[in-house]
C-alpha cells in the first residue's frame, strides 16, 4: 500500500503458484472439506447449521486470506459471499430469515462457480491476464 499526497492506492500482489492456496494442500481443508459438509448438510436438517456455517466461514475466510495474498480473482467474489452466507445461515437459524436449503445452496455455489469461470476470461489474478 502506498500513500501518496491525499490518494492511497493499492499495488497488486504479487503472486506464484507457491503463494496461491488453491493448489496447496491447504486448499482440500479449506474449500473441499467444507463443500463436503455443505452436501452433507442438504440431506441432514437437524445439522445443517452446524455444518454450514462453518463451512461458510472456513471457505470465506480461505478466499478472503487467498485474495489479498496472491490476488487470485475469483477468491475477491468468493470470499465476501461465503461470509454472507455464513451470515444468512445463522439469521435462518434465528428466525429471522427464512432458508430454503436447495435453492440457498444452489444460488451460493452457483455464484461462486461463476466466480471462477470469470478466471477463464480475466484471468486468474486480479491485475494480470
Amino acid at each position: 500500500m502506498r500513500m501518496n499526497s491525499k490518494v492511497m492506492t493499492v499495488e497488486p500482489a504479487k503472486c506464484s503458484k507457491a503463494d496461491d492456496l488453491v493448489g496447496r494442500k491447504w486448499g482440500i481443508w479449506l474449500w473441499c472439506v467444507p463443500t463436503l459438509a455443505l452436501v452433507l448438510g442438504l440431506s441432514w436438517n437437524v445439522a445443517r447449521p452446524w455444518l454450514w456455517i462453518p463451512a461458510f466461514l472456513v471457505m470465506g475466510a480461505g478466499c478472503v486470506v487467498n485474495a489479498r495474498r496472491c490476488g487470485r480473482l475469483h477468491c475477491y467474489m468468493t470470499g465476501p459471499i461465503f461470509l454472507l452466507a455464513a451470515v444468512y445461515v445463522i439469521l435462518a437459524e434465528v428466525n429471522v430469515v427464512p432458508l430454503r436449503p436447495n435453492v440457498f445452496a444452489l444460488i451460493v455455489l452457483g455464484t461462486a462457480a461463476l466466480a471462477c469461470l470469470a478466471e477463464l476470461h480475466l484471468g486468474r489474478y486480479a491485475g494480470r491476464s
